[in-house]
């Protein structure tokens, strides 16, 4: 028997021991339970096959988070470590510096993040939460962490403020009191301003909640306070009362200083804009509406919107600036989110794309009493972040070397490649920088604090998103970061729709008929292909030269139905039509396409979009080579595709969907296979199904025949595709109703109590079955499991219901009847998996040839033999054959993904095809034959060799040796829950078997033994975005879309974790904190008393007290020594104590220090009181004593 050595595998897990001959061993048939297959040793020869993997390779940690922060609530900048923070309505903050210098962190609680404020070149920030509770994050690690909390219990938190190089911070809250916290201690001052002491007395009513706080850059000890009803307060904090109160009729938005101290200027919520002088503040110094209309002299200005935030900042060789976001005029509602910059004489307004949450104008120095000099603006947009510059007078933008684009359009699925070839990142930049856009400003992006290095990780990482509209985006992911690459829009092979003519050519898909469902990449052969939401494949191949041809496009019928009763008549319809017959009505080389059926006639050959016909200009990059259409059939739209692979070494690309099989040869550019499901079984089908035509004048149900994936969210089909995105890609989490989201619901399991599993059934109106129903359900009797329909890359797809839990064990039972005429009439099989590979198509083969192992929703494993021409010459003219070799394999659930190891345990990866430009100018490359690379040892073809296949469905994995087809290894992997994602992938040049489920466990399973090898609760499906855009890939590398618009990167691997406080950028970098300007002579003498305020002597508890307790608590962060304390007994708990231990060593050292130095002052004293004493008494007698 095979052995297999393992140094560590989980907890608990027990193996069985291998002492038998016979090659049997224990299977308990439960959930998660590995085995050797019984009787799976029977005349198999098997190799010892050393596993070097165990358990101990295998940890889960997040690394990064890359895109926009979705739903952006605050912003915070440091002027001098340079560095941005913005928080989230989740309670996210994301701070960032220099390109690579990227963090995210997360409150516990998940409150919303109301203002941050950084501790100015501190390395430490405070965030203001929904939940009045105040925390200092310390920024001087990699990982921020909480060093303190408050927690205001009777008042809420409206306003923070504070001042530059101070450690009191101020509070401002909803009852209109102010109160003061000390941030070393994180501590409440017993120094409270209340609203009563600042209004005057004789005023009736409340002023409202605290608004603005900032003390007076000409004086420190001075305080200005702003409140909700337009009432200014300037508070002299040593005094302990108001020096002066500005009243005005419209409330106050937001204070900004004249950096002199001696004005003001405040927003309102009319749009105005007032100008207070604090020599005369009965009245404003200037009142403007900068978007008003002018009115004739006495009446008043026409009101605005409010001006959400203004800043008065000034410069010392021209006008201040004046920028504010809001206060447009109301007679234009359709008008974008603006902000205005006031300069001068000269008004600008810039639209923005997006309503604005917050904005911060960069100046040069951290001073409020110096000239501010603004050079930028940072504008915090709800789905952007842009930062204008203000040095220019055309007020460009920089370039943002962020990754804050990902959702400009949404995305619907993802691709990860780890340690793909390395020139690959430097030809697709060289290709996409030509493609760049203009008119960004020539200066360096201003936020460029924190330091970064490339780290141990070298390898070359790509992901890649499809989106909404049809574009696909190559990333570069190396080495912890994102850049984007190279941009592709697909759309561009299809003419454009028309109203009118989209109502007529595809009902199903209105407005983005263009959507990426599924991505299939060879960085190898560079072969991209994708299929899209309006059942289209376009195969495109890399070129660096630009050519204009017109595209070839080819349509395929692929529309199959069961007969109500079947008798075996198998001669009456063959299931291989003769391929010349065939592809005369299937293929369409001009590129030319049907007219549109007139209304009233069934439609039937009619692709949902129309190709260009006309020569289309191709740049550089990759190029459309075939573009694949699946057409209406009777009425009946095309299934969207639920299954997709190419092979660059074959040139064949194959697809499938509910309806059956295509397989489509992109290098003749012929259709060479084109079958429903139930054919591809022949006569070896175990269900004895035959063929028949499609049902004339079927009237299409919307229930059990509408368009996969994306737009099978919704039953009513008239429904805009956009909305279905809801779950998946719109930017807003608004409920979707109980109906929608089970007619969504993919799976057997449920999320939120609505059925979430991708081979389960669920009825399109979202209720119950009746008894009629129910009998329905049961004629498929106990030996018949339900047909089921399969979930396609990047969307999952909606099925037959099952409702008792008979019916769900029966769905997996393989047990086939020869009865079959109690099928269901609509029932279908998917195609939900499909594989490339040279392999042992039948049982009696002694050499391995060209295969596909094509996987069903059913559980079914078929595999079909490719006979493909012996050289490169008649590889272009003579036909390729497709044949079901008869092969038959089966799982539980629907299969996921196929994988093959050679007999020495090595995974044996796809052949392919070496890259060459198809348009290359140069002649040698034209001569250039095929250059096939096959990724197997010669000895690998001998007589009596075999190999090893892995097949893992939503229910288990098995492993099978070829061409005996036993199987081996057998391993339950839930029964419970369903697997979302399964992968084959490569860590420390090892194959494992990584697998997601539903219930937010990730599993590796060592190969090919099936051990297990890591299990781990991480990640709840609560979100089916999750469930569609979850991948894997080699080096331990995995990524989700975490929200609308950010992608998180994990990792399994244990040598990453390690390394990973290593590849993370630092936040904090040691600066020079820049001195202050000379005030000069005068300025000194008549410019206030802020330089002598001491803000200690007057809040300290000495002075002012301490606060009510009750008033608010005190928490200690996890990053303090208190915390440290309390998580001493974890992971690093050793560390940890002997850190403490130190701390608290130190401690007893400088406390022994000194009570060293109070003996020594005490001997000291003591000595001179003696010798004070003995000259006392020295020349005294003792009779005078």
């Amino acid at each position: 028997m095979k052995k297999f050595n393992f140094r560590k595998v989980l907890d608990g897990l027990t193996a069985s021991s291998p002492g038998s001959g016979s090659g049997s061993g224990s299977n308990s048939g439960g959930a998660g339970s590995g085995s050797l297959h019984p009787g799976g040793a029977a005349g198999v020869q098997r190799e010892e096959i050393q596993e070097t993997l165990t358990s101990e390779y295998f940890q889960i940690c997040k690394t990064v988070r890359h895109g926009f922060p979705y739903q952006p609530t605050a912003l915070a900048f440091d002027p001098v470590q340079k560095i941005l923070a913005i928080g989230t309505r989740s309670g996210a903050i994301r701070i960032l510096g220099r390109p690579g210098v990227d963090c995210y962190c997360q409150h516990e609680s998940g409150a919303a993040v109301l203002q941050l404020q950084f501790l100015i070149n501190e390395g430490a920030l405070v965030s203001a939460n929904s939940d009045d509770t105040l925390h200092l994050w310390n920024l001087r690690q990699k990982r921020p962490a909480i060093l303190h909390s408050l927690k205001f219990n009777r008042e809420r938190i409206t306003y923070c403020h504070l001042p530059f190089q101070s450690k009191w911070l101020y509070v401002g809250t909803e009852r209109g009191n102010t109160h003061i916290v000390n941030i070393e201690s994180f501590i409440l001052s017993g120094y409270v301003i209340m609203w009563n002491k600042a209004i005057e007395l004789s005023t009736k009513t409340h002023p409202g909640p605290v608004v603005h706080l900032s003390d007076s850059p000409r004086d420190e000890g001075k305080l200005l306070i702003g409140y909700e009803n337009g009432t200014v307060v300037f508070w002299d904090l040593k005094s302990k009362r108001a020096e002066l109160r500005v009243y005005y009729d419209e409330a106050i938005h937001s204070i900004d200083w004249h950096h002199e101290g001696k004005q003001f200027m405040c927003s309102h919520s009319d749009g105005s804009l007032t100008l207070w002088n604090l020599k005369s503040p009965s009245r404003p110094f200037q009142t403007t509406i900068p978007h008003g209309k002018s009115q004739r002299e006495g009446r008043k200005s026409e009101s605005c919107k409010p001006i959400l935030k203004v800043e008065y900042k000034t410069c010392r060789n021209s006008e201040p600036f004046i920028i504010f976001s809001g206060g447009l005029s109301y007679d234009k509602p359709c008008r974008r989110p603006s902000l205005t910059i006031m300069h001068g004489k000269a008004i600008t307004v810039l639209e923005m794309d997006h309503p604005i949450v917050e904005f911060l104008t960069l100046c040069e120095t951290p001073y409020p009493n110096e000239f501010q000099e603004p050079y930028a603006v940072v504008v915090l947009l709800e789905k952007d972040l842009i930062v204008v510059d203000l040095t220019q007078s055309n007020f460009p933008i920089f370039e943002n070397p962020y990754p804050m684009d990902i959702h400009e359009s949404p995305v619907t699925c993802t691709a990860y490649f780890a340690d793909c070839p390395p020139d690959l990142i430097l030809v697709l930049y060289s290709i996409g920088v030509k493609h760049k856009k203009q008119g960004y400003s020539n200066k360096e992006w201003p936020i460029s604090g924190g330091a970064w290095n490339l780290g141990a990780q070298t390898y070359p990482e790509i992901i890649i998103t499809g989106h909404a509209d049809g574009s696909i985006k190559f990333w570069d992911a190396s080495a912890i970061t994102l850049q984007m690459l190279y941009k592709l829009k697909t759309s561009k092979v299809f003419e454009k729709q028309k109203v009118g003519e989209s109502k007529q050519t595809c009902e199903i898909v209105e407005e983005d008929p263009f959507a990426i469902q599924m991505i299939y990449w060879c960085p190898e052969s560079r072969i991209f292909c994708v299929s899209g939401v309006s059942a289209y494949v376009i195969i495109y191949k890399f070129s660096r030269h630009e050519i204009t041809t017109e595209i070839v496009s080819l349509e395929v019928r692929l529309q199959y139905d069961v007969e109500d009763i079947i008798t075996p008549e198998p001669e009456t319809s063959p299931p291989f039509p003769d391929l010349s017959s065939q592809l005369p009505s299937s293929r369409s080389l001009s590129g030319s396409t049907n007219t549109v059926a007139s209304e009233g006639i069934t439609k039937d050959s009619i692709p949902c979009l129309n190709v260009k016909t006309r020569p289309v200009r191709m740049p550089p990059g990759y190029q459309a080579e075939l573009v694949i259409q699946l057409v209406w059939v009777d009425g009946e739209p095309p299934q969207q595709i639920t299954s997709l692979a190419v092979s660059s070494a074959y040139g064949i690309v194959a697809f499938g969907n509910c309806n059956g099989l295509a397989v489509v040869d992109f290098i003749q550019k012929t259709v060479l296979l084109s079958m429903g499901t139930i054919d591809l079984y022949r006569s070896s089908d175990l269900y004895q199904r035959q063929p028949r035509s499609p049902r004339k004048n079927r009237q299409f149900i919307a229930d059990n025949f509408c368009m996969r994936g994306l737009s099978n969210f919704y039953p009513d089909l008239t429904k805009r595709i956009r909305t279905s995105y809801q779950s998946l890609t719109e930017l807003n989490d608004s409920p979707v109703p109980l109906e929608l989201e089970r007619c969504k619901s993919p799976t057997s399991d449920h999320v939120d109590g609505h059925c979430t599993s991708p081979t389960s059934q669920s009825c399109s109106s979202g209720k119950r079955l009746s008894s009629a129903d129910v009998s329905k359900v049961n004629r498929w009797g106990p030996g018949r499991p339900p047909f089921r329909k399969a979930q396609s890359a990047a969307c999952m797809e909606i099925s037959l219901p099952v409702t008792t839990e008979e019916n769900r064990e029966n769905s997996y039972n393989r047990s086939r009847s020869s009865s079959i005429s109690s099928i269901d009439k609509d029932s279908k099989e998917a195609i939900t998996a499909l594989y490339f590979m040279e392999s042992f198509a039948r049982k009696n083969d002694s050499t391995i040839s060209p295969c596909l192992f094509v996987g069903t929703s059913l559980g079914m494993v078929l595999i079909i033999s490719l006979n493909l021409p012996s050289t490169d010459e008649q590889r272009f003219t003579e036909p390729v054959m497709v044949l079901p070799s008869g092969t038959f394999l089966s799982l539980k659930g629907a299969v996921l993904t196929f994988s093959c190891m050679d007999r020495t345990g090595g995974l044996m990866q796809p052949p392919y095809e070496v890259w060459r430009d198809p348009n290359s100018i140069d002649e040698n490359e034209k001569t250039w034959r095929r250059k096939l690379v096959m990724n197997y040892s010669s000895s690998s073809q001998e007589t009596g060799d075999h190999q090893y296949t892995i097949i893992c469905s939503e229910k288990q994995a098995k492993v099978f040796s070829l061409p005996s087809q036993t199987c081996l290894y057998v391993h339950n992997i839930t029964e419970t829950s369903f697997i979302l994602q399964a992968d084959v992938v490569v860590l420390c040049n090892s194959a494992c078997l990584a697998c997601f489920c539903a219930n937010g466990h990730i599993m590796i399973m060592s190969l090919p033994s099936l051990r297990p090898m890591l299990d781990v609760n991480y990640l709840p499906l609560t979100d089916m975005r999750i469930a569609r855009t979850f991948c894997f890939t080699n080096e331990g590398q995995a990524l989700y879309l975490v929200s609308p618009t950010e992608i998180q990167r994990l990792t399994y691997s244990q040598e990453m974790c390690d390394n990973l406080q290593d590849m993370l950028g630092d936040l904090f970098t040691p600066i020079e904190t820049p001195e202050a300007q000379n005030r000069g002579f005068l300025k000194g003498l008549f410019g206030g008393s802020g330089q002598t305020f001491d803000r200690e002597e007057l809040f300290g508890e000495a002075t002012a007290g301490k606060a009510s307790r009750s008033l608010a608590q005190h928490i200690p962060g996890p990053g303090s020594i208190e915390g440290m304390k309390g998580a001493a007994g974890g992971v690093m708990g050793e560390l940890t104590r002997a850190r403490i231990a130190l701390d608290e060593r130190g401690q007893r050292l400088g406390e022994l220090e000194e009570k060293t130095a109070g003996m020594m002052t005490s001997a000291e004293a003591f000595s001179k009181h003696a010798h004070e004493l003995m000259l006392k008494y020295k020349d005294k007698k003792w009779y005078q004593f």
